[in-house]
């Protein structure tokens, strides 16, 4: 080989090292990587078998890297999944084990979803609020405790935080409010306790806010009506307590509120019969006194729970003017006189009224 070519092969294996240096992930995005498998077990899918050689943004199973940056942007590894891996084995994922903090070491994380696979343990990593890219995080369906970061309130890109169906413990955070991007927050089944953050309602972007099956207590903040494109409000199954805000039946967009299975008390704010909430339920509170007279024809609703308090006296002739009514359950309370007649209380069944003071007229007994 004359010298000439010598150089133009030594020229040409040097551009083909750079290019695939440039091609594939650092090799500390590999070793975040491969730390985070080793705190893992996954014993029946094989999932990370993919996780070999040298380019973490190729073929690496659930693995994602930013085109330009080659750094790791993306962890999506889901443990009930269409994946044909899923498919072939005929089964759903599990997995335990624990989140390692090398986690924190991929610097360009834009979405971590480590969900529903039932047995990964241990808690959030408190580094995870280093990593400023981060706009999703969903870790539902898992058995992880402890609490959520003190400051969870440093990831401002954050859209999604999603931690459902865990054991995570503590009061929220108060820097969560801080989260000025986010649109889907889900903490329900833990055992977080404590009050709702005041200023709630900063969370000006949030269009779903699900919090049931907690030990949420304290009262309803206020604030949350300052969400204008708050859809979906379920705080149910909580300790919550005091009265219902009647700035929640002013909200635009609001049409699912369920607020059962709590210790609330008072007068039902009028504004919710006639608001776009089109899924109200109030069951299993302590609420009292008549219901208000107040429907109308903006009154449409899906579904209207109001069973399992205290209310008495006779069921609003107003009813009969909602719009619509699909479900209507008015069960064990202290209601009393007749039933109204016609829509929508002729498509109704008697449990609807069951358990009450005393109801009569159709579908209960005659009045006498």
């Amino acid at each position: 080989m004359t010298t000439f070519s010598y150089i133009t092969f030594l020229a040409t294996l040097t551009i083909f090292i750079l290019t695939s240096t440039v091609r594939s992930c650092p090799a500390s995005d590999r070793a975040a990587l491969l730390a985070f498998k080793a705190a893992l077990h996954e014993p029946y899918l094989g999932i990370f078998n993919s996780w070999t050689g040298t380019d973490c943004c190729h073929n690496w199973y659930g693995v994602s890297c930013d085109m330009e940056t080659k750094r790791v942007a993306d962890i999506n590894l889901r443990g009930e999944s269409e994946d044909p891996i899923f498919q072939k084995a005929g089964r759903s994922g599990y997995m335990t084990g624990s989140i390692s903090p090398s986690i924190c070491k991929l610097e360009r994380l834009s979405s971590l979803t480590i969900s529903d696979w039932k047995g990964i343990s241990g808690p959030i990593p408190a580094c995870i609020t280093s990593l400023p890219f981060l706009r999703i995080l969903d870790l539902i369906g898992n058995r992880i405790s402890g609490e959520i970061p003190a400051d969870i309130g440093r990831l401002e890109r954050m859209t999604v935080l999603n931690i459902a169906d865990n054991l995570i413990t503590g009061r929220i955070p108060r820097s969560l409010t801080n989260l000025s991007s986010l649109m889907h927050l889900d903490l329900r089944n833990n055992r977080i306790w404590g009050p709702l953050p005041l200023d709630f309602g900063r969370l000006r972007m949030l269009s779903r806010a699900l919090l049931s099956r907690n030990y949420i207590s304290g009262t309803i903040p206020d604030s949350i009506s300052k969400i204008y494109r708050l859809a979906d409000l379920d705080l149910s199954l909580n300790k919550l307590s005091g009265e219902i805000p009647a700035s929640l039946g002013k909200m635009a967009v609001l049409a699912t509120l369920n607020l059962d299975s709590n210790k609330l008390s008072g007068k039902i704010p009028d504004s919710l019969f006639n608001s776009a909430i089109g899924n109200l339920n109030l069951s299993k509170n302590t609420f009292q006194g008549y219901l208000p007279d107040v429907f109308g024809p903006r009154s449409y609703f899906t579904v209207l729970d109001l069973s399992y308090n205290n209310f008495w006296g006779p069921i609003p002739k107003s009813l009969s003017q909602a719009s619509f009514i699909g479900h209507l359950d008015l069960s064990h309370n202290r209601l009393c006189g007749r039933i109204p007649a016609g829509p929508p209380f002729d498509h109704l069944e008697a449990s609807s009224f069951a358990y009450n003071a005393c109801l009569c007229g159709k579908p209960l007994g005659a009045c006498h």
